[in-house]
């Protein structure tokens, strides 16, 4: 059995420095070692560039699976080939390998046939639980399902993968309401598909990040040296008219002359900016805007910090955010945190345990939320799932 994992982790020399991936793929790999399968793993790690080089090697992760499940992991030190063959081959029920990073190989990327179908061989059931690269078309994630599929064999979804899906899904097709969406980050550019499908969809869009610099500047309003990307300012006002009040923008901010770890910020409304000033966070008053708004969902959906969140001196209003959303799951709601950076603050503001739902996946997360097709998922057999109850 193939299971396509994300094992994505990253790596200080050969020690792992966050093995969330890892553990999100736990009770897919424990349910089918369990049921006694036969599992080979794939995964990549980092962007080596169709070259094997060291530093991208998934040995630690292999290491780390040894200390979190019973037994041995037989850790391939090639993706393909005949070792890989002979491996496979020595593997009995229960067991489980790990082959070396699928992007070693240049036709990983590329989708090549000829890669899918030499790992397709190894299985007849093709499991893919590796969320983070379902938007991308690679040889590991839509070419082995499609070459298992057309062999009459099985495509389906682990329970990480179905877990992503019934939440970004859910809240998009069938959200409780109120439902609130947190829109941050840098650039219009980055999300404006995202903005786009959410817009007819939410009772409420909170705006915030650089990006928000955009908008005031379609507001007519000083921003000094802040980051502006001046080809989507008009993208920008038609997205504000059309939105009228379900859109909210920051009436504060927190600027600075310099943005470094030695700023100190000064709170100003978003009118006072002055000329030589770069805005780097929303402001206290935003902060309790954007709570109350929260307080009063039934459906939190937040991607995107409010700030340059990984200096102290402008984390304030992520971490604000992050606290407001823990808030609103304690109460009740469903709060669902997709992108790296909103799962960083999470997790930097101790909150990421109260949540509802934190994505594993970022590209992918951003793409299923604004409506495109995922060809790791869309490829799978319609019985697309793994059974729940666990084999005796």
């Amino acid at each position: 059995m193939l299971v396509r994992a994300d094992l994505n982790v990253p790596l200080g020399g050969d020690r792992i420095t966050d093995e969330k991936r890892i553990t999100a793929s736990l009770p897919t790999l424990r349910h089918l070692l369990d049921a006694g399968a036969r599992v080979v793993l794939l995964s990549h790690l980092g962007r080596p560039k169709g070259e094997a080089k060291p530093e991208f090697s998934l040995a630690p992760v292999a290491r780390r699976l040894d200390e979190l499940l019973p037994g041995a992991t037989s850790f391939v030190p090639v993706p393909n080939g005949d070792p890989v063959r002979a491996a496979v081959d020595r593997l009995e029920d229960g067991d489980r390998g790990l082959l070396e990073n699928t992007r070693y190989l240049p036709g990983e990327t590329k989708n090549d046939e000829s890669l899918a179908a030499e790992w397709a061989s190894l299985a007849d059931l093709f499991v893919n639980d590796a969320f983070g690269t379902a938007h991308r078309a690679h040889a590991s994630t839509e070419g082995i399902a499609r070459v298992v599929r057309e062999r009459g064999g099985l495509a389906v979804a682990g329970f990480l993968l179905e877990r992503e899906l019934a939440y970004l899904q859910g809240i998009l097709e069938a959200p409780s309401r109120p439902f609130v969406a947190v829109i941050g980050g840098s650039k219009i550019s980055g999300k404006i598909d995202v903005i786009e499908a959410l817009l007819p969809r939410v009772d409420r869009l909170l705006i915030g990040g650089a990006m928000a610099n955009t908008f005031f500047v379609a507001l007519g309003l000083e921003v000094g040296d802040s980051l502006v990307e001046p080809d989507r300012v008009d993208l920008a006002g038609d997205l504000l008219e059309r939105a009228g009040a379900k859109l909210l923008l920051p009436i504060d901010v927190r600027v600075a002359e310099q943005i470094d770890v030695a700023a100190e910020p000064r709170v100003a409304a978003r009118t006072e900016v002055k000329a030589r000033e770069r805005v780097a966070d929303v402001g206290p008053d935003t902060e309790r805007l954007f709570a109350d708004e929260l307080q009063g969902a039934a459906t939190v959906l937040w991607n995107g910090p409010m700030g340059v969140f990984e200096m102290a001196p402008f984390a304030k209003g992520t971490l604000a955010i992050a606290n407001s959303a823990a808030e609103a799951a304690d109460q009740g709601s469903t709060v669902v945190v997709g992108g790296g950076d909103s799962v960083a603050a999470v997790e930097q503001a101790g909150v990421a345990s109260r949540l509802t739902h934190i994505s594993t996946g970022g590209g992918a997360s951003l793409d299923l939320l604004a409506g495109k097709t995922l060809p790791g998922v869309q490829i799978l057999s319609e019985r697309g799932s793994l059974p729940q109850e666990r084999a005796p």
